[in-house]
């Protein structure tokens, strides 16, 4: 009977896989057990087959670079072997079997939050009960760093990679701690900081956690799949997994390292409406197209959504998304879509809070208005500003933002800009090839007239780079 209880769960999970996904898990299965070919599997002699902590490694080891960093693998090992199994004795064996095997790539890859939960616990510590923050910190910093490194590992980072963007240890710990910040007691409290780390936290509050915190059942997913190199080519990749990276345009081949890490990169897009998702194209670098804001103007003015990344003298990284293409203009443009954004020291997104409609706003060449790129509040005490007199912004907020609710960016209230990226997100308008050649000293003759009795050339000139540049693929 006991045999019948087992196989009947075994099935039952089982049968979540399409045909050629099964066949996929027992060729992973018989490669970790040493079985040869999936017929083998058919068999009970096959199906007595296990596999240890040890072929996990080796599997992992036989590369030159191992897919996954070994705290991770680990891990994974845990969570199979804490899958109980009818009629057998209870404690978590050494040896792994197909049952555990397939229930915990079921639970993992298929199941719903209450599923994954007892793996999950069992993967954060081994002894399962209640969680200290910290141990879910651990945890949380091992699975964003593993899903960097397989991502990098099977150059599956479309574009971006390790050397072109700002380096992730910061960014790993800045991610955690956000994820974290959303796990909250019975009572609805939110510990935070040394607190948090100290918090035992049982099963109810960290299933609850896993269930609001999508990013958590995404980032095993893509270690599971592209870690053990199981179902990452199937089809039922979700949208979450397929947009976790844009497609990187516009920086390969340039010297450029981007302000942004892959841990921002992965939040920030995730903050992104879903049809931009995507793609990201630099439009504009102040290491690659010089520190002038009228150069800030031409690069970007009429190129469709775009985020807007600074990094002040003191390291601090914040910047905004725009959901409009930039136009030149003394009034606000934009919509409830727009948000502010830190990347450095913390990693947030701050979004509309209704109060009013001061989403974004360029302006240049006009004497009775403010003249520089502001995004929420408003003239004069703007959440972000980056002054047309460029170099200097300020992002006040006193004690936040009216628009979007966010604190203080900067690490002083007045800044002085240190480097500026901007990234059109999703496809270009349709305009965006026509109007964009323009720089905004076409569109005002007589600022160019005034730059020229002042005996300044105009930088712009042939500095312009034709359009369409830059459909670099990986």
């Amino acid at each position: 009977k006991m045999g019948n209880a087992e196989s009947n769960a075994y099935q039952s999970h089982l049968s979540r896989f399409l045909p050629e996904e099964q066949s996929d898990i027992d060729g992973l299965f018989d490669a970790l057990s040493g079985s040869s070919g999936s017929a083998g599997a058919k068999n009970a002699k096959a199906a007595k087959k296990t596999v240890t902590l040890a072929a996990l490694q080796a599997r992992q080891s036989a590369h030159t670079r191992e897919p996954l960093p070994e705290p991770m693998t680990a891990r994974l090992y845990d969570g199979m072997r804490s899958i109980d199994l009818p009629g057998k004795s209870s404690g978590p064996s050494e040896q792994i079997a197909k049952e555990q095997f397939v229930i915990f790539m079921s639970n993992l890859l298929k199941g719903n939050a209450d599923e994954k939960i007892s793996i999950i616990m069992r993967m954060i510590a081994r002894t399962g009960g209640p969680l200290k923050g910290k141990q879910i910190q651990e945890f949380t910093e091992d699975l964003i760093t593993s899903v960097v490194h397989v991502l990098s590992y099977r150059k599956e980072l479309k574009g971006w990679s390790l050397e072109n963007t700002r380096d992730s240890s910061s960014g790993v710990k800045a991610l955690a701690s956000e994820l974290l910040s959303e796990l909250k007691l019975p009572d609805g409290t939110k510990p935070v900081g040394s607190q948090l780390l100290e918090t035992n936290f049982d099963q109810s509050v960290i299933e609850d956690w896993v269930y609001r915190v999508p990013q958590v059942s995404v980032f095993l997913s893509v270690v599971i799949r592209q870690g053990l190199h199981v179902l990452h080519s199937l089809p039922d990749q979700t949208n979450d997994i397929l947009n976790l990276l844009p497609h990187c345009k516009g920086i390969k081949g340039r010297g450029v390292v981007s302000l942004f890490d892959i841990p921002a990169i992965i939040y920030i897009n995730s903050h992104l409406p879903a049809e931009m998702q995507h793609k990201w194209q630099l439009l504009f670098s102040s290491r690659l197209h010089g520190e002038s804001f009228s150069q800030l103007c031409a690069h970007i003015v009429n190129k469709g959504p775009c985020l807007v990344i600074i990094r002040d003298l003191d390291g601090f990284l914040f910047g905004g998304f725009a959901s409009h293409s930039w136009e030149v203009k003394p009034q606000f443009q934009g919509d409830n879509r727009c948000f502010l954004f830190s990347v450095f020291p913390t990693l947030a997104v701050y979004t509309y809070t209704g109060y009013n409609d001061h989403y974004m706003y360029l302006n240049h060449g006009q004497q009775t208005m403010p003249n520089g790129l502001g995004m929420g509040g408003q003239h004069g005490y703007f959440g972000l500003w980056i002054d047309s007199d460029y170099g200097k912004g300020h992002s006040k907020a006193k004690p936040r933002c009216t628009t979007y609710n966010s604190p203080q960016l900067s690490a002083k209230e007045d800044f002085t800009l240190d480097a500026m990226e901007v990234w059109a997100v999703g496809d270009a308008p349709e305009s965006a090839g026509r109007k964009g050649k323009k720089s905004i000293l076409d569109v005002d003759p007589q600022a160019q007239a005034l730059l020229e009795m002042a005996g300044k050339s105009r930088q712009s000139e042939g500095l312009r780079e034709p359009v369409g540049e830059d459909e670099d693929e990986d």
